[in-house]
């Protein structure tokens, strides 16, 4: 082999490691970038389960109460001589 085609062949080698390099590049760019995304869109929906599972606890909280009050009227109801309903 002359050293024209081993010449040739050579930089045909470095052309093709050289695009193999910036596909593999390219692709783990993309990939980080996804990530990236799929991270910030799991940030905001455990943002928006913190602020929920906030939320479910007042109501919550909020139908204890209401709950102690019909308790109490009931109670009342009977110390004045009526049947509560059930």
């Amino acid at each position: 082999m002359d050293a024209t085609t081993l010449g040739a062949v050579l930089a045909c080698v470095g052309v093709l490691s050289g695009s193999a390099v910036a596909y593999i590049g390219k692709r783990g760019e993309t990939r980080n970038s996804l990530t990236d995304q799929l991270q910030e869109e799991l940030t905001a929906k455990r943002t928006e389960l913190a602020a929920l599972t906030t939320e479910l606890a007042d109501l919550q909280q909020l139908r204890r109460d209401y709950l102690i009050r019909i308790t109490e009227l009931e109670i009342q109801i009977i110390r004045l001589g009526g049947t509560p309903t059930p």
